[in-house]
């Protein structure tokens, strides 16, 4: 049955979308294998859970996702059913005859996909024996030490002998198609694949292996990559093995993909494939979206913010909130991967700027990353003790001048202002006010770190002398904890927190590709990422001038460190320059490019990959028909609910205002101009297979 593609301008909210035949998809069985299938360790769980309502929605019933058994993640994350086919079922019970431990559910999340999970611990005495048939496969022997790595075999084992019951009966029948997540589920492709099992596969890599461990070492990673002796570097790493399951599954495959063009680049000069498909990590839209309501809801949580820092700075507010930016950078702590060394080094510029322009902006900087601490220090818990002892005071005052204020209005008399308040309330306004002064500055950090003198923020905090005094027009506070509503600090979810904060800073130096910026897009909040992450790349080619909506690239790649550094400072020192309108208008035009991470559209580039994958392992039954890719000059960008016709609107149609509008600075807003804009500068990436032969495309290379 031909696959042929075409082109369709009305598939999402104006954007232009391969549309290729529909799979018989009752005819067809999908299985997605990972090890974060009902358990979280890493992004890749959140691809998976975020994908799931689209992918079920199209497959339905014959949508099947298999992982890890783990007690407590099966009695809390999924509900046990049976299998709705009777070949699933049967395939089941065969392993469980044979002594292995097999269960099939709902998971519950959106889309309610049918889970099949293996339990490793109770399969685990055949280790020995599949040890050798992967050695009899591909020649590849795992250490008895590398657990991780002698787990991934007994999941890759189990797999492959599900598949090979399964197709046994549903008498090899060309209607299975097995997408294989990361190394660990690895070994489950390249056995079926030995094995010569009749199903269509796709491989897909969030990361390289190998390129994890080499930027962790703070190895100049992109400028080597044609230079690495990759057999010894991973052998150096004691992972050669897990790099020769990654590189059999990558080779085994169908179809190759990977999740950015950046992560393409590096896939090819570490696992020699240049990858079939570049399939983008999307995010399901409708869960960020706040329709009508996210400028004030950056409001409403702004206020949240400050008031944190009142309390926080409390004896150094010299400073007006209302002139506060309210920067962040979030994620694993890792130093150098996500950016924090030059992120540090650019604030220290940024504030000598601030500081020589003699600029009335302040800048407060969150660094949201967990480490080792052994709870809040004493500081920080005073500080918020302090300010909420002086709203306490104020509304004690407050309610006594307003019933001597009411009392003498009701007698008809104008009140002696300085009779109203007695000599008590003076003395308890007086004793307010000396709580607040302190000795210290306000801390840098708002936990006791376990290994301070260690700890590589707060060294280079040091080192650059940022402590949070009263010249520093740039602070910093360091919450090295994840963010949660019942905190007694910063009593926020990490939702709520980055809709209350201007500007989201990634400056990544490996970043395949990066959900933190994309959460902040779609919640309508600029960011700063880089042309070495995947998402920057990937705006880099759908947006012609990604800074006009609030998506400023760093140039990590053909630039020296402090080149980029330089780069990130003046990107936020121009932020800092804007006005209040300003930043409303480019908070709508970050939020209009949220369609572009929505699932419904990067969803597109998986059904493709299938496609492709069924054409390979059955060409007879499938082909998909190439088409080239046509010249666009763009296309017309709607402009979606949530945007009102213009900020005024916004600022008017509730009591709580997202922004007050500096009166003297009347920045004009046009909807068919924003309109325009969006028709010249976002474009859609037609090209949706691997880059041809003989000419690489450098990240932010378009096909158009």
């Amino acid at each position: 049955m031909p696959l042929s593609r075409s082109l369709s301008m009305g598939s999402l909210s104006g954007l232009p979308l391969w549309e290729e035949d529909e799979l018989p998809v009752e005819d067809l069985l999908l299985f997605e294998i990972a090890w974060e299938v009902t358990n979280k360790v890493g992004g890749i769980y959140t691809v998976i859970q975020t994908k799931a309502k689209i992918t079920a929605d199209e497959w339905g019933e014959n949508y099947f996702m298999i992982g890890p058994y783990y007690e407590h993640n099966f009695k809390t994350q999924v509900e046990q059913c049976d299998p709705p086919t009777a070949a699933i079922k049967a395939a089941m019970d065969s392993i469980n005859n044979s002594g292995c431990q097999v269960r099939f559910g709902r998971w519950l999340i959106e889309g309610s996909p049918y889970v099949i999970l293996f339990d490793i611990g109770a399969a685990a005495w055949n280790l020995d024996r599949w040890k050798g048939d992967l050695w009899a496969a591909c020649s590849i022997g795992l250490p008895y030490h590398d657990r991780e790595a002698s787990d991934s075999l007994i999941f890759g084992s189990l797999v492959a002998w599900f598949f090979k019951e399964l197709c046994d009966q549903l008498h090899d029948k060309p209607n299975v198609i097995a997408h294989f997540h990361e190394w660990q589920a690895g070994a489950g492709l390249v056995l079926s694949r030995s094995r010569n099992i009749p199903m269509a596969t796709i491989f897909t890599t969030h990361a390289t292996l190998l390129g994890r461990y080499l930027c962790a070492g703070n190895a100049d990673f992109y400028n080597n990559l044609d230079k690495f002796d990759i057999d010894r570097e991973a052998g150096e790493r004691q992972i050669y093995h897990r790099y020769c399951l990654e590189r059999a599954a990558v080779h085994c495959s169908h179809v190759f993909t990977t999740v950015s063009q950046i992560t393409a680049v590096e896939a090819d000069h570490m696992l020699h494939r240049n990858p079939d498909v570049v399939t983008p990590n999307g995010l399901n839209v409708k869960k960020f979206s706040a329709v009508h309501e996210f400028q004030n809801l950056h409001s409403l949580n702004k206020v949240k913010i400050q008031e944190f820092v009142r309390g926080h700075f409390y004896g150094h507010l010299d400073f007006n909130l209302e002139k506060t930016l309210f920067f962040f950078i979030a994620g694993r702590y890792e130093f150098s991967n996500k950016g924090a060394d030059i992120f540090l080094e650019s604030l220290a510029r940024l504030n000598y700027l601030l500081r020589v322009r003699k600029s009335d902006t302040t800048v407060i900087v969150f660094f949201i990353m967990p480490a080792k601490t052994n709870n809040f220090n004493v500081e920080s818990l005073k500080g918020q003790a302090v300010r909420k002892q002086l709203w306490d005071t104020a509304q004690c005052v407050k309610e006594k001048f307003g019933k001597h204020l009411y009392e003498a209005l009701l007698r008809g008399e104008i009140p002696d202002m300085n009779k109203i308040l007695d000599r008590d309330d003076f003395t308890i306004m007086k004793r307010a006010i000396y709580a607040t002064q302190r000795q210290s500055l306000p801390p840098v950090t708002t936990h006791n770190m376990l290994d301070d003198s260690a700890d590589p923020i707060l060294s280079n905090i040091r080192r650059i002398g940022m402590f949070n005094s009263r010249n520093d027009r740039v602070k910093i506070v360091f919450h090295p904890e994840f963010l949660s509503s019942t905190s007694p600090l910063l009593p926020m979810d990490y939702e709520e927190f980055v809709r209350g904060c201007h500007l989201g800073v990634f400056p990544s130096y490996y970043e395949p590709w990066g959900y933190t910026p994309g959460e902040c897009t779609v919640m309508g909040i600029p960011s700063v990422t880089t042309n070495l992450s995947g998402f920057g790349c990937f705006m880099e080619e759908h947006v012609s001038d990604p800074s006009a909506y609030g998506i400023y690239i760093v140039d990590r790649r053909f630039r020296s460190a402090d080149e980029s550094c330089n780069q990130l400072t003046q990107f936020m020192f121009a932020f800092c320059q804007q006005s209040r309108r300003q930043r409303i208008i480019q908070r709508n035009r970050t939020e209009r490019l949220s369609d572009l991470l929505d699932w419904r559209y990067l969803g597109q580039f998986y059904k493709h990959a299938r496609h492709l994958a069924l054409s390979r392992a059955f060409p007879e039954q499938f082909k998909v028909d190439s088409l080239a890719a046509p010249l666009t000059q763009g296309f017309r960008y709607p402009r979606p609910p949530s945007v009102p016709p213009s900020p005024s609107a916004s600022l008017h149609s509730t009591p709580h205002h997202s922004d007050v509008e500096d009166e003297d600075d009347p920045e004009p807003y046009d909807e068919e101009e924003e309109a325009e804009r969006d028709r010249l500068n976002i474009k859609a990436p037609f090209t949706l297979g691997a880059v041809s032969q003989g000419k690489k495309k450098l990240p932010g290379e378009t096909g158009n």
